[in-house]
């Protein structure tokens, strides 16, 4: 009886029935190892895309397989649900945030299920949700309590269209928000930060503890911590006030002819003469309005004031002039240079722009510089001139060098000392709206800033707000809410109104997700403990700098806090690649044009104006109309045809290109073998193979086809996860079993090994097909397959027969004879094809290649 293959059908069915069984909730209690597989959980926009496809199907296809390889499995799903789009929804819609995002995750939670992935939904976690928050809010304060959550007056990176503050990192290279596209302004606001400062050397080395993750993405990390080595040296004022430095060039000091202050530097009111005090506050106003991307760009003209006021130089007691600049920042070493004009270019363009003293300090080796001369900086490395008791020493950063011993130098006078600096800024994390974390403090007049007691949390957000998008955040205008006592004196204070940034919410969701349903602890320790660290971790390339080294740096302080013992919180990483659609675009106008609008798409042009269109590929997205909804590809080919597509297409890390003639070549991939296994006969008694004596050669070859196939997908799924061979081998091997007897057991074997191959990547097809043939229980209960070394030993080998190097014909030799050159060439003779060429002709010579071929050259 023939079925045919109706995917919406057995997928519903099948999806169904494993929710009934329970066969993806996590463990409870298991004598098997652990593996923890995590994908980054998603920001419920209500829709999925192709994006998240690909994340959750690779996830999916590692879990199922280490459930099948005798793993006990934690495969969670929840929502990184705080954030401006729902509050912005809010204000467009009329809706309350909280309504908006969970309607959405009802409406991805479904989507996701009709993908078949094997996601524990006991676990489910919303960091939008109290009994989430609440957690999220004890961890604030345990950074609270550890000195490492303080609040300062800071200048900051304002999103004028959002209207909150960004961290340093969510702004772009251009000066814009990560997420709203604006120009960022400047604004000097009081804000809390956490001091990731503390961890970041910790942050540094540790990136060599991470061997399963990309080189790539570690660099990234490496880049952004930025250390440097150099030296922190004090400068004095004429007036005794102290200004610190940080140089990676101490050796240069004595070419150091002025300074230079943030115009934020808050000695800078102070060293202002009266004369320069006009000129000074219309500086700082208009370097104000810039961005930091702005103020160090490459190639920016230099500008500045002057003081009017004189530092001494430490190494030679010189007067120098202080002024101010943009292209200092404060939030970034201690707000001061020393400029060394000579030898840095950007101190060189600034001298000559303002004619001050350029002082030569190292002379290159094979040339004389001459500051009058000088037409740009020399960085390089050469001799120490001009430079006192440094004079004549090689100049550079090796041992016995100047910046050795420039160090050593101010140490021994206690002018300074060697020390590292970072590029890495404390991670400013207030955000001036209202769905988010409160931030649990309370200001009080007496007490000053007053944690939240335990018992109070979580504190919840008021429901009763109105949203405008003006005026700020609503928290602030709801006095209800915003005045309460001090916990500590009773006090009449005020809550914090700032909520946190949330990427704190996405800093330790994993950390959750095995002990989820805790009402009493952020996380039973010994449950956490167990489960951690994540075995593999699957997520986009883009979070390198912000997610992963927050999180990071959360794993490092709860460990230290006693909750954690592990310092890193993710084994092995995989950045997948993104989903790209084929696009039609007007090279003239940048504009993108609906590929409904074209009428010959080998000849794609503009019903607009005519042009011819470029057609390349692009990440999906509405803007550029190249998007294909899940929905729709599930709805016509299933969810193990999207799956199989996703994974066939591409390895998982490279970028994947969307065509349709390759999601239908998987469909009916999936129909052949639909047709193999329900015409194959095999029933339920299936016979596997334990002795192989007596098989026939075909049984022999259709068997090691078998195991290569196991061997093959196998190794395809360990290490970097190469999906898209381990897919080209399942269609080897239901190619091999196409062509062999259907009466046989290795036959049996076959279409056995074949489903439970399949069965990790397309799961509803596989369980069918396994019932099909008579079993009751589901496939993903079963093991994996394991190779048999011994099948892919080969009995025996093809040998090429050739006659003045023109092939014959073949022969079947036994391995032994085949790879024997003698025994091959006597055995080769003694074959039909050979006689029927030579017969009646003399042998001049025979060339054997043993297991390969015999040649006869013949007269």
């Amino acid at each position: 009886m023939e079925f045919r293959y109706t995917p919406t059908e057995i997928e519903a069915k099948w999806q169904q029935a494993w929710t009934d069984a329970e066969l993806s909730q996590t463990p409870e209690t298991s004598d098997k190892p652990k593996f923890y597989a995590l994908s980054m959980f998603p920001y419920p926009s209500g829709n999925l895309h192709m994006g998240h496809v690909r994340v959750y199907t690779i996830v999916d296809v590692i879990a199922r397989l280490k459930r099948m390889q005798g793993y006990r499995v934690l495969n969670p799903m929840g929502w990184d649900a705080f954030g401006l789009p729902a509050e912005n929804a809010a204000i467009e819609r009329g809706v309350h945030p909280a309504k908006w995002t969970y309607q959405n995750i009802d409406q991805m939670r479904d989507q996701l299920k009709q993908l078949g992935i094997s996601f524990d939904w006991t676990k489910e976690v919303a960091t939008c949700s109290p009994d989430y928050y609440r957690w999220t809010q004890w961890i604030f304060l345990e950074f609270f309590k550890a000195g490492l959550a303080y609040q300062k007056e800071a200048t900051v990176n304002w999103d004028p269209i959002d209207q909150t503050v960004l961290a340093n990192e969510q702004v772009d290279a251009d000066g814009r928000s990560w997420r709203s596209g604006a120009k960022v302004e400047r604004k000097l606001l009081r804000q809390w930060f956490l001091k990731i400062t503390d961890y970041a050397e910790q942050l540094l080395t540790d990136l060599d503890k991470l061997k399963g993750w990309p080189d790539r993405v570690k660099l990234m990390q490496a880049n952004w911590i930025g250390k440097s080595t150099g030296a922190q040296v004090t400068f004095t004022t004429e007036a005794g006030d102290e200004i610190v430095v940080f140089t990676t060039r101490p050796d240069t000091l004595w070419g150091a002819s002025f300074m230079v202050l943030s115009p934020e530097h808050p000695l800078v009111e102070k060293l202002t003469t009266p004369e320069q005090a006009e000129a000074i506050q219309q500086y700082q106003e208009a370097a104000a309005a810039k961005s930091d991307i702005d103020r160090t760009a490459e190639g920016q003209e230099k500008t500045g004031v002057w003081t009017g006021s004189y530092a001494i130089n430490p190494v030679n007691d010189q007067k120098i002039p202080i002024w101010i600049a943009d292209y200092v920042l404060m939030d970034y070493g201690t707000g001061a240079i020393m400029a060394v004009p000579a030898h840095d270019q950007r101190d060189f363009e600034f001298a000559k722009k303002f004619d001050l003293p350029i002082k030569v300090v190292v002379q290159p080796p094979d040339q004389t510089l001459d500051a009058a001369t000088m037409t740009e900086a020399f960085p390089g490395e050469g001799v120490m001139v001009n430079s006192g008791v440094l004079d004549g020493v090689p100049a550079g950063k090796g041992k016995g060098q100047s910046v050795e011993a420039a160090i050593a130098f101010l140490e021994s006078k206690q002018k300074g000392k060697g020390t590292s600096n970072y590029r890495l800024r404390d991670w400013l994390i207030s955000r001036q709206r209202y769905w988010g974390a409160p931030i649990p403090i309370i200001h009080c007049p007496k007490c000053g800033a007053v944690p939240v007691p335990d018992s109070d949390l979580p504190v919840a957000l008021p429901e009763n707000v109105e949203f405008s998008g003006k005026g700020g955040s609503p928290l602030t205008q709801l006095e209800s809410w915003l005045n309460v006592s001090c916990p500590s004196c009773g006090t009449p204070a005020k809550r914090e109104t700032d909520t946190m940034d949330t990427f704190i919410d996405s800093s330790w969701y994993f950390l959750r997700y095995p002990d989820a349903n805790n009402d009493q602890a952020v996380f039973d320790r010994t449950i956490t403990n167990d489960w951690m660290p994540v075995d593999q971790y699957v997520g986009g390339i883009e979070h390198a700098i912000l997610h992963l080294l927050y999180s990071r740096f959360f794993t490092k302080v709860l460990r230290d806090r006693g909750l954690l013992n592990f310092d890193e919180p993710f084994e092995r990483l995989l950045t997948q690649g993104m989903v790209q659609g084929r696009t039609y675009k007007n090279p003239t106008t940048g504009k993108y044009v609906l590929p409904a609008e074209i009428k010959d798409a080998t000849n794609p042009i503009d019903p607009a104006t005519g042009e011819k269109l470029e057609v390349v590929f692009e990440k999906m997205s509405k803007s550029k109309y190249n998007g294909v909804a899940p929905g729709d590809v599930v709805d016509k080919y299933g969810a193990d045809t999207a799956r199989m597509f996703i994974l066939f297409k591409a390895p998982p890390e490279k970028d994947l290109e969307w065509e349709d003639a390759d999601v239908e070549g998987q469909f009916r991939f999936l129909n052949r073998v639909w047709r193999l296994v329900t015409e194959s006969g095999v029933g339920r008694a299936i016979n596997r193979v334990s002795t192989h004596g007596n098989l026939s050669k075909p049984e022999k070859d259709l068997r090691r086809s078998i195991h290569t196939a196991i061997k093959e997908v196998t190794e395809d799924l360990q290490g970097d996860y190469q999906f898209n061979t381990a897919v080209s081998e399942l269609m080897k091997l239901s190619n091999a079993l196409s062509d062999a007897q259907k009466d046989s057991p290795v036959y049996a074997e076959g279409i056995d090994t074949l489903l439970r191959l399949l069965a990790p990547f397309a799961p509803h097809i596989a369980e069918e097909l396994w019932h099909t043939i008579g079993h009751s229980d589901s496939i993903h209960t079963q093991s994996f397959p394991i190779v048999d070394p011994s099948a892919l030993i080969a009995d025996e080998k093809t040998i090429v027969i050739q006659i003045l190097g023109k092939t014959r014909g073949t022969i079947e030799a036994a391995t032994a004879i085949a790879d024997d050159k003698a025994a091959l060439e006597q055995f080769a003779r003694e074959s039909e094809i050979a006689k029927r060429y030579i017969e009646g002709k003399e042998i001049k010579k025979v060339i054997v290649v043993p297991g390969k071929l015999v040649n006869f050259v013949v007269v």
